[in-house]
């Protein structure tokens, strides 16, 4: 280790920077001090372009955008730190901007997929396969995050107006309508099997929420996730399936069948539309794939004449 990057690393541990912290920061500086010694370069000798090459350099050897930016704003902070000890005479990692990272569009299902696993999964007949039935239909058909799916009660369901009232992020409470299949589904469990599974409880404080887990008690997040990873094997349909996925899913149905973005902003509980448009760019990819998929002059060639 050269004596530069020594001192720097002395200095965080001494501002009790994390060990984790200090190892990151420590290979960091390792990666960009040999490439130095590759180039044959000091580092009181890097300019804007030295920058710039050891980014284009890291992304070559297929360091990803999230973790190069962490780098190079590892590299501003050191060379804020020479700066400051005036033994070099501008931050070079100042002017290189950081490569965008690249957008992550949800995952969805198509309305055939999602057709295929409700179909598959009503065709259960173990012991749990209405209260998965009734989760599946709720989450596709109302967008519900997985926190408010877990969270709700049945004092919060109006069967009525096939709305819930939840509380989402924010603390903010919204209505969520839902449809007549889930409603019915919801409505078998409730009478049929929740009391079951309420009967087995043995705590002190039984489970108050609509749904609940095997032991009686309140369903979480990370039970949920585990259901449904139990329907992918109870049905043999995998698709990967999260609670994100039908949420994702229920969004872009309501986009590809002409649903107003403010409308679905307002469904899914978004503070801001900018976080809503995502759901464009996935409608438009499927739109894409169907014009390759169905448009009958598509990629062929013109015969010669």
């Amino acid at each position: 280790m050269n004596k530069p990057e020594k001192e720097y690393l002395d200095h965080l541990e001494a501002k009790r920077y994390s060990v984790h912290t200090l190892d990151s920061y420590r290979r960091d500086l390792d990666f960009f001090f040999a490439f130095l010694a590759k180039e044959n370069l000091l580092f009181d000798e890097v300019d804007k372009q030295i920058a710039k090459d050891f980014e284009n350099e890291e992304l070559l050897r297929g360091v990803g955008p999230r973790s190069l930016e962490r780098r190079m704003s590892a590299l501003r902070q050191f060379y804020d730190y020479l700066l400051e000890r005036e033994e070099v005479p501008f931050n070079p990692f100042r002017m290189v901007r950081a490569p965008k990272k690249p957008i992550r569009y949800p995952e969805t299902l198509s309305e055939g997929q999602v057709s295929a696993l409700l179909n598959a999964n009503a065709k259960r007949t173990d012991e749990l396969a209405i209260r998965d039935q009734a989760i599946l239909e709720l989450m596709y058909a109302s967008g519900m995050r997985a926190s408010e799916v877990v969270s709700f009660k049945k004092r919060d369901v109006n069967y009525r107006q096939r709305m819930i009232s939840i509380i989402g992020k924010g603390n903010k409470q919204r209505l969520v309508p839902f449809g007549q299949t889930a409603l019915l589904v919801m409505q078998a469990y409730f009478d049929k099997q929740r009391p079951l599974l309420f009967s087995r409880h043995h705590s002190t404080r039984p489970g108050d929420a609509f749904f609940l887990n095997e032991r009686g008690e309140n369903l979480t997040v990370r039970g949920l996730e585990s259901i449904l990873r139990s329907v992918e094997e109870k049905t043999g349909i995998y698709l990967g399936l999260h609670p994100h996925m039908l949420r994702h899913s229920f969004a872009t149905s309501l986009l590809d069948h002409g649903a107003d973005l403010r409308l679905i902003q307002e469904l899914l509980g978004h503070a801001s539309l900018n976080t809503t448009q995502v759901y464009t760019h996935v409608s438009k990819k499927a739109m894409q794939q169907q014009y390759r998929d169905y448009f009958p002059r598509q990629e062929k060639t013109p015969k010669d004449h």
